[in-house]
This record gives structure tokens, C-alpha cells and sequence, in this order.
């Protein structure tokens, strides 16, 4: 195995500038050396900081615009001097240390562009982190680069800690090996299939599409998880998922997790659900499937820059972003107006309280409790374990789910739990779903902002609720410069007039993105009023 503890290795791409007149060509010729020289220090850098001091370099070096856009879309000149196969990266996160594997292909080719895929593990719950030795291992589908994070109790996949990770992991990756930027998905199994949710809602920017397995939203209902920042299922709307849950999965059956699927598909969620009728809680199904999620991967690039976005945040964990759009501000919680009647909202569950039971087990132990669920009336307890249901006994190795599985809603159920050695009984009545109802898919401790964007040609159009400030960044391959640009908010114009190419704008996005199919030009900042 290698190991190294950064990785950028990059060769310098060089263009000649050239001028209409013989003396513009002379001292455009004279400057570039030092434009070269610094577009150098720029595609060696190892972290967006020392990218940020090469772009101020680039900047003041004398290049004109279209010369460093051309650059930045050419990228750096990949080198074939790099670790292959299992290569071990560690970093280092607020004094933790943050260990992830890479699979490389043992013939990466550094002139072709390669698809990336972010496989999150689950067993999150292990007290420390266990860094992997291994591979993808029998999840391995097309040739691709495999980038294997690793998580543990005091760093779940949804905390803000882990988006930062897998931010520092893909940049770094990037640096080092030709990723083709529009096809990085991200996947994960159980644990790791339910944080493929959590990392959709909080930071899309860098992802193709999210392929959770074996997960489920509903386990991120439960805030005694410590799940960091607000949940938006708005945000689900920006990127295709592709969906598999096993009928007979003891954690997270398919009967259970499809009501959401549904009201996720209903709310316009892109997604292809592939439920395995006989499968439990593993991946026993992927020969059959693998070709199916691998052409999936395929069909759906990501678009850089697209016309239509739905963002909402609350601004916490560096989550106030989505591609062209930066939500800078929020409104004053009492102060910000009520949700538009056309901004339909998917945190309104319209199907009621489930009739699922809200826990999460290993076994007969109780792992954790769903907020708002059946099982959050009966008392339960992180740790307990299951002894019987109505005076049934649950054997030890038996799914307390499975055990539930024989019980209708609507009815009492009496449980012995043993706690601490001591044995308790639990009662409570079995609710069935209310139809029609509505309750909050999340409920919300903070104040959010969400805008939803709609660009035409040269014009936007923005919906928003509690924001008073953007910044859209605005992209010479997708706007024309040379004709205005038009911003509605609420039906009302905010801004019309032409904007200029911005050199440090371009050289800043650039250092922070590392993308070559996503660079700007011009940053337009706007404030909203109700």
C-alpha cells in the first residue's frame, strides 16, 4: 500500500498570448514568462490557500481574461508519476485525523478523464475510526477512481466535519489524478446510504447524483443523532438519485422506507428506485444490479452551470452554496416572509405519521429512537434491549423489527426491555398513518433561507423565502457578456445592466473550485426585500 499525506502533481500548460499589433504582441510576448511561471505556482498547489496566492499572482502577471479562461479550461498537465492501486491519504481536521483510501487503476492513463465514485461505509457508530486496508472490494463496478472515506461516532457522515472532509479529499484527488469534474457521484451503503441523502440536501455543487443503499431518511428524523445543521429535502429537487432497498432488510425494510420515496418522487425528486423484494440488510443483489447503477452513473453528468436551482440552507458548514448560486444572508427569524404559494415545500409530509415504529436496532438492542415516531411514546431507550412484545418472547439474534412485522397498527403493544439489569415494561398504542395529514419530514431548531432560480438566456428569475442577500456567479459559458443581464425577484427587477469579465473573480472561483468546467467571470451580490 502507499501512503502519502497530500498529493498535487502537476505540469504547467503553456499558450502564447497573441495581439492585433506588432507592439500589443511584443509586450504580451514579454509578459509570458511571468504569466507561465505563475500559472505554474497555480497548477502545482496542494490546497485551495496556496492555489488562492497563485491566482493573486496570475492576476497582477498581466494575462488578459481570455487567455486565463482558455487556461483554466485546458487544466494542469496531469503527470503519470502517481500512486496506483490502494493509496492511503490522511489529513488532518481541527487536530483530527481524517484517514481515506483511493482505488486507482493500476493503468490510470493521465490523458483521459476518469469517473469518480465516494463510497460512504456504514457502522458509523464505532467508537473510532477504522481506516480501511482494502478496496472497493465487491461493490466494484466500471473502471473508475474509488475514493473510500472513513467515519466513526464523534465523526458521523452528518456532521459539517465530514462535508469538509470529503470536500478536502476531492479537491486533493483533482490535484493529483484527471477526474472528469462532471462525473463524481456519491454512494453508500446502510449508514453511508442514508448520509448519500444527507450530503444531497447539504452540499450538491461537486456531485453528478447520489446513490443511496440500504439507507434511509427516516433515520436522519432522529435528532438525538446529533446531525449537524437543518435538513432541506428541497435540495433533493437538484440532482438524479438512484435508489436500492432490500423487502426483507431488518433495519430498514423497503415497505418502511418507500413512503418516502414516494413523497420524494411525488415532490419531483429525479430518482430510480430498484427495491430487491428477497434481500436483508446487505448487498447480495449487486451482480444483478451493478450494470444498472453503472449505466445510471452514465446517462446522468452533472451540468456544471444549470439554468434551474433550488437551494435552502441555513448557512451553517459552508452549505449556503449550489453551483452558481451563494445564499449570503438570511432574513431575521420573525421578521422574513411567509413560504410563496408556488415554492412547494418537500419537508410537508402529506402522508401522516407512518405506521412504521421508529427504531433503530441491532438485534433485540435499541440503537436509537425516530423523533415524532410510534416508538418515541413508549419510553424507549438508546441501549435497551428487547425481551418480548405482548408477552411473545423475542429471541436473542432475532430483528426486534422483524418480531414488530407480525403486529397491525392501530393496538396496544407491551414490551419488556431490559435496562441496565433491570427489567421495565413498556406500553403504548400502535398509531396508524392519518390521511391526509401533514407533519414535518424535519423539524426545524433553526431559521432556513431557499431560493429557487429560473435562467433564460440572459435573464433570471428568483423566487425566495426568508433570504435578503445573494451573490450569483455568473459564467462566460453560460451568459453573453456583451448584452445585459436581467434579474427578477418576486416579479420585480433587481438588476438590469451589462457586467464586466472580472479577472481576480475568475482567478478566485478557479482557486476555491478547482473545475475546469465551472469558472466565472463576474460576481452580481443583490439584496432582497419582501
Amino acid at each position: 500500500m502507499k501512503r502519502v499525506r497530500s498529493a498535487a502533481v502537476a505540469a504547467l500548460c503553456v499558450s502564447a498570448a497573441v495581439c492585433g499589433t506588432a507592439s500589443r504582441a511584443a509586450t504580451a510576448q514579454a509578459a509570458t514568462p511571468g504569466v507561465d511561471s505563475a500559472f505554474k505556482r497555480f497548477w502545482d498547489a496542494t490546497t485551495p490557500p496556496q492555489a488562492a496566492t497563485a491566482a493573486g499572482q496570475i492576476v497582477t502577471s498581466g494575462v488578459l481574461f481570455d487567455d486565463a479562461f482558455a487556461r483554466l479550461e485546458r487544466g494542469r498537465t496531469y503527470t503519470a508519476k502517481v500512486p496506483r492501486g490502494i493509496v492511503s491519504l490522511v489529513h488532518r481536521i481541527g487536530g483530527t485525523d481524517f484517514p481515506c483510501v483511493l482505488e486507482v487503476p493500476g493503468t490510470y492513463d493521465p490523458g483521459k478523464k476518469y469517473h469518480v465514485r465516494v463510497q460512504l461505509h456504514g457502522g458509523v457508530g464505532r467508537p473510532e475510526a477504522a481506516p480501511r486496508t482494502n478496496g472497493i472490494g465487491a461493490l466494484a463496478g466500471a473502471e473508475q477512481i474509488y475514493v473510500l472515506p472513513t467515519a466513526w461516532a464523534s465523526a458521523a457522515w452528518w456532521t459539517d466535519r465530514q462535508l469538509t472532509n470529503l470536500r478536502v479529499i476531492l479537491d486533493t484527488v483533482k490535484r493529483t489524478y484527471n477526474v472528469d469534474e462532471n462525473r463524481v457521484v456519491l454512494s453508500g451503503v446502510s449508514d453511508g446510504g442514508t448520509a448519500a441523502y444527507y450530503v444531497a440536501m447539504r452540499d450538491t455543487t461537486p456531485f453528478a447524483a447520489f446513490l443511496p443503499l440500504n439507507g434511509t431518511l427516516a433515520v436522519l428524523r432522529n435528532r438525538s443523532m446529533r446531525i449537524d445543521g437543518e435538513l432541506t429535502p428541497n435540495n433533493l429537487r437538484n440532482k438524479p438519485m438512484f435508489i436500492v432497498n432490500g423487502g426483507r432488510d431488518p433495519l430498514y425494510p423497503a415497505a418502511e422506507v418507500e413512503p418516502f420515496i414516494e413523497h420524494l418522487s411525488r415532490g419531483g425528486v429525479d430518482l430510480t428506485y430498484r427495491p430487491q423484494p428477497e434481500a436483508g440488510h446487505n448487498t447480495a443483489w449487486w451482480p444483478e444490479v451493478k450494470e444498472t447503477f453503472e449505466r445510471f452513473v452514465r446517462e446522468h453528468p452533472r451540468n456544471p452551470l444549470p439554468d434551474r436551482l433550488t437551494w435552502e440552507s441555513d448557512l451553517g458548514g459552508g452549505t449556503g452554496r449550489a453551483h452558481w448560486l451563494v445564499i449570503d444572508t438570511l432574513m431575521p427569524a420573525a421578521g422574513g416572509p411567509p413560504t410563496r404559494r408556488e415554492m412547494t415545500d418537500l419537508n410537508d409530509f402529506t402522508t401522516g405519521p407512518l405506521p412504521n415504529f421508529g427504531l433503530r436496532v441491532a438485534g433485540t438492542r435499541i440503537l436509537s429512537i425516530a423523533e415524532g415516531s410510534n416508538a418515541s411514546i413508549f419510553d424507549f431507550r438508546p441501549g435497551d434491549v428487547v425481551v418480548s412484545i405482548n408477552g411473545t418472547m423475542v429471541p436473542a439474534g432475532t430483528s426486534v423489527l422483524e418480531a414488530l412485522g407480525s403486529y397491525q397498527p392501530n393496538q396496544v403493544l407491551g414490551f419488556v426491555v431490559s435496562r441496565g439489569g433491570r427489567s421495565l415494561e413498556l406500553t403504548g398504542f400502535f398509531m396508524s398513518a392519518a390521511p391526509g395529514g401533514v407533519t414535518p419530514l424535519f423539524r426545524r431548531t433553526s431559521p432556513t433561507g431557499r431560493v429557487d432560480l429560473v435562467k433564460t438566456g440572459n435573464t433570471v428569475a428568483v423566487t425566495s423565502t426568508g433570504v435578503s442577500a445573494i451573490t450569483l456567479l455568473l459564467s462566460p459559458a453560460a451568459f453573453d457578456f456583451t448584452k445585459p443581464v436581467i434579474v427578477t425577484a418576486g416579479g420585480r427587477t433587481v438588476f438590469d445592466g451589462t457586467v464586466t469579465k472580472n479577472l481576480a473573480t475568475l482567478m478566485t472561483w478557479a482557486a476555491r473550485d478547482n473545475d475546469r468546467t465551472m469558472l466565472f467571470g463576474a460576481e452580481l451580490k443583490l439584496k432582497l426585500t419582501p
